[in-house]
């Protein structure tokens, strides 16, 4: 890896070390939050296949072996402690330190430990990974994959570590936002159109007083990297009708355009255009 990326690496870990011990409080108090999590967990369930099992959403897996999922960028711990409580081993991995140590004792807390490991490991080297599977899943959640300028090589590195007929889940931030650029009518010019002129150096990102640079990416490109070995399931678009997060309280202020929105984007999240202009896009596939 060129020195930029180890330097952006490095600055993405410190950043998000420090914002540990306040992630979980600030994602469970965001209404919108907890939306975006049920939707890319529904998205999971609903194609993600082991054996004879098929899941649905808040489903509990019985019977047989357990399916094993490879978690990148597994924060505190959120959705490894959703998937461990429904009969799934996750092994959490994570670059930022201060992030691993907070999953380690919220699993403890939950009494999960014994059903996620964790190992402090960037999705840029996952040949070094000390736990290589083969998965039932690889699951990436919130645009961690983002915080990389050679996605592509990263997702070449999967095919090893996924079973055949795995699964590859990804939310992913693409290249254009129709609500973040709807931001310039409210004078944020710098944020709406951040995504537009971001190009191959990136865009300049803050979490806890720490820059590092993130990159946008369609669907296409994801779609091209994995072609060999995996063929894709489904693009759905996350935030296209409803606001993005960062939209703080919109569903407590605007409670009937709250539930209108929800619904349209239920019904048109996997329609062109909507599924490509969300915050997100959620994106799945299956190992050949």
């Amino acid at each position: 890896m060129e020195l930029q990326a180890q330097l952006n690496e490095a600055e993405a870990a410190r950043a998000f070390s420090q914002q540990a011990d306040i992630f979980d409080a600030y994602d469970a108090g965001n209404t919108i939050n907890q939306y975006k999590r049920q939707r890319v967990r529904k998205h999971v369930l609903r194609h993600l296949a082991t054996g004879d099992a098929t899941y649905a959403s808040g489903a509990t897996y019985a019977g047989g072996e357990e399916p094993t999922i490879l978690e990148l960028n597994a924060g505190t711990g959120i959705d490894a402690a959703y998937f461990a409580s429904r009969g799934f081993r996750v092994h959490a991995t994570d670059i930022a330190e201060g992030m691993q140590e907070k999953l380690r004792e919220n699993m403890w807390g939950q009494g999960l430990s014994d059903k996620v490991t964790t190992e402090l490991c960037s999705f840029t080297a996952l040949d070094t990974l000390r736990e290589r599977g083969p998965y039932d899943l690889i699951f990436s959640n919130f645009a961690g994959l983002n915080c990389t300028n050679e996605l592509d090589k990263v997702l070449r590195s999967f095919a090893p570590l996924v079973k055949p007929g795995g699964q590859v889940t990804m939310a992913i931030l693409p290249g254009f936002c129709l609500w973040e650029t709807l931001l310039f009518l409210r004078g944020r010019w710098r944020t709406a159109f951040r995504r537009l002129i971001s190009g191959r150096k990136g865009t300049s990102s803050r979490v806890e007083g720490h820059y590092f640079r993130c990159w946008y990416y369609s669907p296409s490109y994801v779609v091209r990297a994995l072609k060999d070995s995996f063929d894709l399931l489904s693009v759905e678009g996350l935030c296209t009708i409803v606001p993005p997060s960062y939209i703080e309280h919109f569903a407590e202020k605007h409670p009937r355009a709250w539930r209108l929105l929800r619904k349209g984007e239920e019904r048109w999240k996997e329609r062109w255009p909507w599924r490509n202009i969300g915050d997100y896009y959620i994106i799945s596939f299956r190992k050949k």
